[in-house]
């Protein structure tokens, strides 16, 4: 193994062995000593007692961390960790404690750091009598982070937070947005309190009864996000939804442009606004000197345009026979949600030159979606945002189009190739020198890899290519003894 190239970024590759489901024993434990990374070898399923008293005893902090996230680890070593000196790594016990025993929760929610009790708040791993406890922590910032993601605590609960003396917390308690749903109706009784708080109004408006007076007060209120809430109100008088429909906020006419009863061209007008207003894809790099005020427009405007693109109207989909040829994206892909629209009608949608209509029939249609149309609609795929998830993770492909995309044009489609683990070797080996690092990624961990075209993705320019092969079970045990010697372990 002599003249076998050594990896270019050794440390990610030791990193990506640390995971490997096939590495020895005796090799998991001499990567105990690796420091080049955050300890990722402490989270794997299969560490012994041994072993995790062993890191636990080096007192490295990476290490410690890790093993403290490890879902697997043992009741007992999760109590002692509970009583680290360091808070992260107590706050990473709560991370990793799933559902544990009642007692790691009762000892932890005395924890004196902040951090700890603020991942008690977000757990609902938490026993609910052990949670209450925390809506009379002593610090906002924890009382405020239950709010957030415990939105259906008990009445006892929502009260205490709704009437906190800190408006951060009452803030929280009633918003309009929670980490958790659904969103939780504050009781009867304390409307007319949050509706005069400032701080909890906007969250307020949308559980109100909207009298007339009260509702042109609203309208007039300094804050945006009363004037949106007003605007979704369901009782809204039609004169004051066309005043907002002249709201110099773009967020608060995007919610009159939502309503039933808008007329149409009110809406339409307001579409078209959006649209020019929203900034080109270089506003942020633009030379042109912005002052505060004009970036801020630019900012909003933007928010308004991705809201509009991410719009879904439960009226619509509801009665979606008069939408599917909107001129408006949300009202198609709305009308997409349905699971009842004739067959013409799923096929015309399935074809619509938006993405985001497209995938979302094929999603809401499963039972009428072949290979040739999953693949057609996430070859066309566009999402509104970033993300991993695409269409044919949801729908799979046979193995047939699998080995036919191995030699597409486009990279994206090429990295479906390997999820055929039957694929014949001449392909395998052709992705594993695929000029696209994301193919070449894809490819990394396949089981018909053979050794060399894995020795050589090990080196790879890219971190991630080589740090996913290192990950391969089928990696020869003498070439995972190879790469720890190389970083001295």
């Amino acid at each position: 193994m002599s003249d076998v190239t050594p990896p270019v970024h050794l440390d990610k590759v030791v990193e990506g062995l640390a995971g490997n489901p096939a590495l020895p024993p005796e090799l998991v434990r001499r990567l105990f000593a690796h420091r080049g990374g955050f300890g990722s070898v402490a989270k794997r399923p299969d560490l012994t007692d041994d072993m995790i008293a062993e890191i636990a005893a080096l007192g490295d902090h990476w290490l410690t961390h890790s093993l403290a996230l490890n879902r697997s680890l043992p009741h007992a070593f999760r109590m002692t960790l509970a009583e680290h000196p360091d808070p992260a790594i107590r706050a990473a016990v709560v991370v990793g404690a799933g559902d544990a025993p009642r007692e790691l929760f009762e000892w932890l929610l005395g924890d004196a750091d902040p951090r700890v009790r603020q991942h008690l708040a977000e757990s609902d791993h938490v026993p609910a009598d052990l949670r209450a406890r925390l809506a009379a922590d002593p610090e906002p910032k924890i009382r405020a982070t239950l709010a957030q993601w415990w939105p259906q605590a008990p009445e006892a609960v929502r009260r205490l937070l709704l009437t906190d003396p800190e408006d951060a917390v009452r803030a929280a308690a009633c918003a309009t947005y929670y980490r958790r749903l659904p969103h939780p109706v504050p009781p009867a009784d304390l409307l007319p309190a949050l509706m005069d708080d400032p701080v909890t109004r906007a969250g307020a408006v949308r559980h109100c009864t909207l009298a007339a007076d009260r509702a042109r007060r609203l309208a007039d209120d300094p804050d945006e996000e009363v004037r949106r809430e007003l605007a979704e109100h369901p009782d809204l008088p039609p004169p004051l939804r066309d005043i907002l429909a002249e709201d110099p906020s773009p967020r608060v006419t995007l919610r009159v442009f939502a309503r039933q009863d808008t007329p149409e061209p009110t809406r339409a007008a307001i579409h078209a606004q959006i649209l020019s207003d929203v900034p080109g894809p270089d506003w942020l790099t633009d030379p042109q000197v912005l002052d505060d005020e004009a970036l801020e427009r630019q900012i909003v405007s933007r928010i308004a345009y991705a809201e509009l693109r991410a719009l879904r109207l439960p009226w619509v989909t509801a009665d979606p026979l008069p939408y599917v040829d909107s001129p408006y994206v949300c009202f198609r892909a709305s009308a997409a949600m349905s699971d009842r629209l004739p067959a013409p009608v799923v096929a015309r949608l399935l074809d619509d030159e938006e993405s985001s209509v497209r995938t979302t029939m094929a999603l809401h249609a499963r039972d009428r979606i072949d290979p040739a149309t999953a693949e057609r609609i996430d070859r066309g795929y566009r999402p509104e945002k970033k993300t991993r998830w695409r269409p044919v993770d949801d729908f799979l492909l046979p193995a047939d189009v699998l080995r036919r995309l191995a030699t597409d044009p486009d990279p994206r489609m090429r990295q479906l190739a390997p999820r055929d683990p039957d694929l014949p070797v001449e392909l395998v080996h052709r992705l594993a020198a695929d000029p696209d690092h994301a193919v070449r990624r894809a490819i990394a961990r396949h089981p018909r890899l053979l050794t060399r075209e894995l020795t050589q993705l090990l080196a790879d320019p890219s971190e991630p290519v080589a740090a996913a092969a290192a990950g391969n079970p089928n990696l020869p045990p003498e070439h995972m003894h190879r790469l720890l010697a190389l970083a001295g372990l």
